[in-house]
């Protein structure tokens, strides 16, 4: 695994609020379950629940910089080393996940449990 994290960075929620302000184009994906994105969801992100990353990943261009995302940063992570080790390389994992989101840049996106 140690050659695969070598690929992944991190990026904090309000670096990646700024580049979506911007319009920058990173391809936005959610790992975590249908129950959780019904509570709190960020527009325009590809859901991919993390059990489905392997068979879901045609659906990303590797070429693309793909910033993953769970709840607080674990299962993102797992997911980032998942696509590393097929070949993905433009891959950051959003420090904190959506809770950290929604503390910290959007406090409509509700918190859960």
């Amino acid at each position: 695994m140690g050659s695969t994290m070598g690929m992944i960075g991190e990026i904090q929620p309000e670096e990646l609020a700024q580049r979506l302000n911007a319009g920058e184009a990173v391809v936005l994906v959610d790992v975590r379950e249908p129950w959780e994105v019904s509570i709190a969801s960020l527009a325009g992100a590809i859901h991919i629940p993390l059990g489905a990353v392997p068979s879901g990943m045609e659906r990303l261009d590797p070429d693309s910089e793909i910033i993953v995302f769970c709840h607080h940063g674990i299962r993102s992570l797992t997911a980032c080393q998942l696509l590393a080790g097929q070949g993905f390389k433009r891959l950051r994992n959003l420090t904190g996940g959506i809770d950290a989101w929604s503390v910290r840049i959007d406090p409509t996106i509700p918190r859960y449990a």
